[in-house]
């Protein structure tokens, strides 16, 4: 899925790189390779954003992020540079620019990395105004003694470090889908609190019903894990949250342990789909926990999906069949190079990306129940 790019080249390059276990100094620099061990070959792994969206440009998320680390970059800067590439794509409506918006109508992002090698981390959470927060994410991880802040304080950090800040990150379409769960929610008449964020969530999944909203759209979120040559892993998630959420909320993507989490010495998972569910298993730093015990990528992640299956007990979150009525998705990368996308439902998105020596590719996803989580 190269499109525009000279694939064969591509190909051609990285796989001599990685075969002779060389790494070139930049894409632009002078003098011979730089020499260096070896101990994996170069991959990043990505949702399906990170292969469908381009901004117009050349390359897609995990094309650019593998590009980067063959040059030598540092991981974490790879797979920010990746994923910058959707969260300024005004199509890709669950993550930045153009992300679907509160209830308010107001933007509200949330982002975080994690650095293997130094074992570093930060994050973000209801940042407005800047359209690349894993940007900001990664500003917190480098220049505080913080892992994660959040909303007006996230905002004037960023200010301070020179990141413009927008008024308004809606898009033409974003605002007209707010606009008509707006005109569907009509909350004059749906005064009872309880009653009031029910029919507001089945508004939203009636949306998705109607086609008018993509699931990954609804549950918007990227994530990307990469591995390099020296074995070194680092991973990057970033969001617009859930859809029409009650402004100020915060969902897994910035909290450590719950949307992403890395160990260097272990792997990597990160998530998209429904946050609280992630956040009250802590999912991620589950999975690499079950990588560290010697549990292959896609057994660690379906004992994730197990987990959730099992602790969601609230009927409102139940289907008619008594399972989840919400998708959930897993990518998990280990320090083999190994790796695995899993899901809870056969539904929706039903693939990940990669990108290796080979190029850019869809791999499937493994399911957990078969079925929708409306069925």
């Amino acid at each position: 899925m190269m499109s525009s790019m000279n694939r064969r080249e591509f190909v051609r390059t990285t796989a001599a790189v990685t075969a002779a276990g060389l790494v070139p100094l930049s894409a632009t620099g002078s003098g011979p390779p730089a020499r260096v061990p070896t101990s994996v070959p170069p991959l990043v792994i990505a949702d399906l954003s990170g292969i469908q969206y381009r901004n117009g440009g050349p390359v897609s998320a995990v094309e650019k992020a593998y590009q980067l680390i063959v040059e030598g970059a540092d991981v974490v800067d790879a797979v920010i540079a990746g994923v910058n590439i959707p969260e300024l794509d005004p199509s890709e409506s669950g993550v930045g620019y153009g992300g679907l918006p509160n209830a308010d109508g107001v933007v509200q992002l949330d982002a975080c990395c994690m650095h293997g090698p130094k074992k570093w981390a930060g994050g973000v959470a209801a940042l407005e105004g800047v359209r690349t927060p894993s940007l900001v994410a990664k500003a917190v991880m480098e220049q505080t003694d913080h892992h994660l802040l959040v909303g007006k304080g996230a905002q004037e950090f960023a200010r301070s470090l020179g990141f413009e800040i927008e008024a308004d990150l809606n898009t033409e379409r974003s605002r007209a889908l707010w606009l008509e769960w707006k005109r569907r929610m009509d909350p004059d008449h749906f005064l009872d609190p309880k009653a009031r964020v029910r029919h507001g969530y089945e508004i939203g999944l009636e949306m998705l019903r109607e086609g008018l909203i993509e699931e990954a759209h609804y549950w918007g979120t990227v994530h990307c894990s990469a591995i390099t040559p020296k074995g070194e892993i680092g991973a990057v998630t970033t969001t617009s949250g859930l859809a029409w959420k009650i402004p100020g909320r915060a969902g897994d993507s910035p909290i450590l342990g719950a949307g992403l989490y890395v160990d260097g010495a272990v792997g990597a998972a990160g998530s998209t789909g429904r946050g609280e569910a992630n956040l009250y298993n802590l999912s991620s730093y589950l999975i690499v926990e079950q990588l560290r015990r010697g549990a292959q990528p896609k057994d660690a992640g379906m004992d994730a999906l197990k987990r959730i299956q099992s602790n969601t007990i609230e009927r409102r979150l139940l289907n008619d069949r008594g399972l989840p009525r919400f998708n959930v998705r897993f990518f998990v990368l280990d320090k083999k190079g190994d790796h695995a996308g899993v899901t809870l439902y056969a539904a929706g998105e039903t693939a990940y990306a990669v990108c290796t020596e080979h190029g850019a590719e869809t791999r499937p996803l493994e399911p957990l129940l078969d079925g929708s989580p409306t069925d």
